[in-house]
């Protein structure tokens, strides 16, 4: 994996492009975040549907490494509530809520190239609420 293809990967992404999903992919993916695991392509395509029909989430990745077999980034992500919505992934939620992830992610890179297995390291993950109040959550899930 190449920084020019893990940065389309990420554009992509951030433009909500699920069809970055199949492109970036093994079928085989597995995922696992604290203790949300789950296994294929479809798999996060519904669990990111499940975050974009409530947030506007954006990426900033730093400090790529990669190599045929592997890549690691440091990864900041921002989540802003663009609705109310009482059964959030997060929880409950309000307008205008922030959530900001700061962690470093590991990819396995399978022989064709896509990212086979996804192993997420939460460093912090901080609530900002729509009226100012924030507090550190730790792990999201």
């Amino acid at each position: 994996m190449n920084k020019e293809k893990f940065d389309d990967y990420i554009a992509r992404f951030n433009a909500r492009d699920d069809s970055a999903f199949d492109d970036y992919l093994h079928p085989d993916l597995h995922v696992q975040n604290g203790t949300l695991e789950y296994w294929g392509v479809q798999a996060m395509k519904d669990h990111y549907a499940g975050i974009w029909d409530t947030f506007t989430e954006e990426l900033f990745p730093s400090d790529f490494i990669a190599s045929e077999t592997n890549a690691a980034i440091r990864m900041k992500t921002r989540f802003v509530a663009q609705r109310d919505n009482a059964a959030s992934l997060f929880g409950p939620v309000a307008k205008g809520d922030r959530f900001e992830f700061l962690g470093v992610i590991s990819y396995r890179i399978a022989p064709d190239g896509r990212f086979s297995d996804i192993l997420v390291a939460a460093a912090s993950f901080r609530a900002v609420r729509a009226d100012g109040t924030a507090a550190e959550l730790g792990t999201p899930h």
